[in-house]
């Protein structure tokens, strides 16, 4: 019997029962090599098989299958392939070899992305996170390839919904610094500034040994979701002191120009804040935030229309317009306008004299919608302060962990800082 066929009989018998799947693991690992030099001969093996029932043998022979470089024309039939095989697959089986079944999901994403149709396997990779997944607590290798996806495809509202999870577990560190980065790029795609800024600071606080590339894009956001969402950002406070020193050290060096625009936009002169970034359009644009610094200045309009309400009740939209730098009243009212719509400020427009009223926040605090969302943030603080707890206790009782820290402890001991005084009696 041809070994391919013995092989498929293999997994078609061995796919039923956990002892049977376990015994097919090992002949699976011992057939790798030789699946991978048969794979010009791999498609009729896999028409064989069944996704959903054959799903760890499926993924040996589709890993093997997929393994050599496929052209443009190719990726239009593995694609759909792969897509039915990740969609219909058994997350328990697929566990048992994780490292082959991320290989398979970042092979779709780098397929759909040279097909140059991302939105093909946002769908997909979403299923696979969650079947790799073993509790939404976990971040898998393919939260951020799925995160990519989502950015390419604009599909930021998908992509959000796997930002909701808190995420406590973490394989690769990697993994995390593009999560968050990515994650970050799919808030300010929605406007999720804060959401964002968390993201954000977690690249740039996370523990890293030697500066990335990752850290330093997401320095430069950091600070530009910063003036647009806070109206203010200060190199004195921007780090906290958990940040490794390596980012303290560095990552001001390689954003020089994003930190001189912060600088400007402190001095709350909008004409130097316009001609600083006329004339590093280029490096904003390089970078691919020049329209993230389009906002900045933006944000100095409303940030300046802002403080208005806090000195004046009423005000004609040409004063707005002469205080505020803007080209006419038609302009300080389409400003205005978009403000009161946003929730940034609370006044009304009299059309007739062009005169802006300014009101006071109407939230009372008191609704039953608002006693609902007070009691979830102190629930989900609740929820938090419980698993911080927890993880203490574990960490507390880690075999590594105590072990490390008497070594260190032995560095400190008593006499070798007072050393006693020896007296002749």
């Amino acid at each position: 019997m041809d070994p391919l066929e013995a092989l498929v009989a293999q997994i078609q018998g061995l796919s039923s029962t956990p002892g049977d799947i376990s015994r097919l693991h090992v002949i699976l690992k011992q057939a790798d090599d030789s699946l991978r030099s048969e794979s010009t001969r791999l498609s009729p093996v896999l028409a064989q098989l069944a996704p959903s029932e054959h799903s760890l043998g499926f993924l040996y022979v589709l890993d093997a299958f997929t393994s050599g470089q496929i052209s443009k024309q190719q990726a239009e039939t593995t694609v759909p392939i792969i897509t039915g095989f990740i969609n219909a697959c058994n997350a328990e089986q697929i566990r048992l070899a994780p490292e082959k079944f991320v290989l398979v999901c970042k092979r779709l994403k780098d397929q759909v992305m040279m097909l140059e149709a991302p939105i093909r396997g946002v769908g997909p990779l979403f299923n696979a996170a969650r079947k790799l997944q073993l509790s939404t607590e976990h971040l898998t290798p393919l939260h951020s390839d799925f995160l990519l996806l989502c950015l390419l495809a604009k599909c930021y509202k998908t992509g959000l919904s796997i930002l909701e999870d808190d995420i406590f577990e973490v394989d690769q560190p990697r993994d995390l610094f593009l999560y968050c980065y990515y994650g970050g790029m799919i808030c300010i795609g929605l406007k999720r500034f804060q959401k964002a800024l968390d993201l954000l600071h977690n690249v740039v606080t996370a523990p890293m040994s030697s500066l990335n590339a990752i850290a330093v894009e997401a320095y430069k956001k950091y600070i530009l979701v910063s003036l647009i969402h806070h109206g203010q950002w200060q190199i004195s406070t921007s780090l906290p002191k958990y940040a490794s020193s390596v980012a303290q050290r560095s990552l001001k060096n390689f954003c020089q120009p994003y930190i001189e625009l912060a600088n400007i936009y402190g001095t709350e002169k909008i004409a130097e804040l316009e001609a600083y970034v006329q004339t590093n359009t280029e490096k904003f644009e390089n970078d691919n935030n020049l329209g993230l610094v389009k906002q900045v200045v933006l944000s100095m309009y409303k940030r300046n229309i802002q403080r208005l309400t806090q000195t004046y009740l009423t005000l004609s939209l040409q004063d707005i317009a002469n205080t505020v730098q803007l080209n006419s009243p038609k302009e300080a009212e389409m400003h205005v306008l978009q403000m009161i719509q946003d929730g940034e400020i609370y006044a009304t427009i009299n059309q007739r004299d062009g005169m802006v009223r300014f009101l006071e926040d109407p939230e009372q605090y008191k609704t039953c919608e608002m006693i609902e969302h007070i009691d979830s943030s102190i629930q989900r603080i609740m929820a938090l302060s419980r698993k911080l707890t927890a993880m203490d206790e574990q960490i507390s009782c880690d075999q590594l962990y105590l072990s490390k820290v008497g070594r260190e402890r032995q560095r400190y001991d008593f006499d070798d800082f007072d050393v006693p005084t020896k007296f002749n009696i």
